[in-house]
């Protein structure tokens, strides 16, 4: 015997269950999109760009800035992205600006600092509840960055290449919660999980329905089926059946007078 089970079978156990698995894929899909829209706070992004060289050589009063003074350049773009996210500057921003309320342990999960491939460029992302105070924390840690950096390392050019703007014109966008991008994933991975349970549900339930589990499990030929009987209409085809006979034998005796 085979308890493989082939491609309609997966089919029709689907079919079988398919009520279940769309209500619970509504439910948790609704459910995201509502959580993502109405309850969840949105988080909105703010970030500046720094350029970062170190000092070059002097020649007739020129700076020369040659292909390995570069390679090194963009080799310590890690340590400055370390850098920015220590004590050493943070501590300082708190010192600075004690309006923004923030010690340096919530700056460091605020700040993020990335880097292009292959560039002396860094870019200082803060994300916060509330877009100016992302925008002021990010130049106020960059502007911090340029001012402490000489005294870490032999840096004297750091440029910022552009601030976050604060008095935005245009009502920034939250990047925090992205509701269709959440109803998406919630979508997909509800579905999994019912077609999950759906199988779940059928490899535990081993009771024997039908002429074809008969001869897949037992291996026997099925020699009569015994229909499940409906009560409430044996009991309505048996009044029937009473007042038939009654009124047959009132006809009877109706007849014979």
């Amino acid at each position: 015997m085979s308890n493989e089970l082939e491609l309609r079978d997966y089919f029709l156990i689907i079919k079988k269950r398919v009520w279940l698995i769309v209500g619970f894929v509504m439910l948790v899909t609704i459910v995201s999109g509502v959580y993502s829209k109405f309850f969840k706070e949105p988080i909105y992004e703010a970030s500046t760009k720094i350029i970062v060289n170190r000092s070059a050589e002097v020649n007739n009063g020129v700076q020369q800035l040659n292909s390995e003074e570069v390679n090194t350049n963009i080799r310590m773009i890690n340590t400055y992205k370390e850098i920015i996210k220590t004590p050493a500057i943070l501590d300082k921003v708190v010192e600075q600006h004690p309006e923004f309320g923030q010690t340096a342990e919530q700056l460091m999960e605020k700040v993020a600092v990335s880097s292009v491939n292959d560039t002396q460029v860094m870019t200082v992302v803060v994300r916060d509840d509330s877009y100016k105070l992302a925008a002021e924390i990010a130049n106020a840690v960059s502007e911090t960055f340029k001012q402490e950096i000489p005294g870490l390392f032999n840096v004297q050019n750091v440029s910022i290449l552009n601030k976050a703007k604060i008095d935005n014109i245009n009502e920034p966008k939250p990047v925090s919660p992205n509701a269709k991008l959440n109803v998406l994933i919630a979508f997909i991975v509800s579905l999994v999980i019912a077609i999950g349970i759906t199988f779940l549900i059928e490899y535990l339930d081993d009771t024997i329905k039908t002429e074809q589990d008969v001869e897949r499990y037992l291996e026997l030929p099925t020699l009569a089926m015994i229909s499940k009987v409906d009560m409430k209409e044996t009991r309505e085809n048996y009044k029937t059946s009473i007042t038939s006979s009654k009124a047959g034998e009132l006809s009877h005796v109706t007849t014979r007078k």
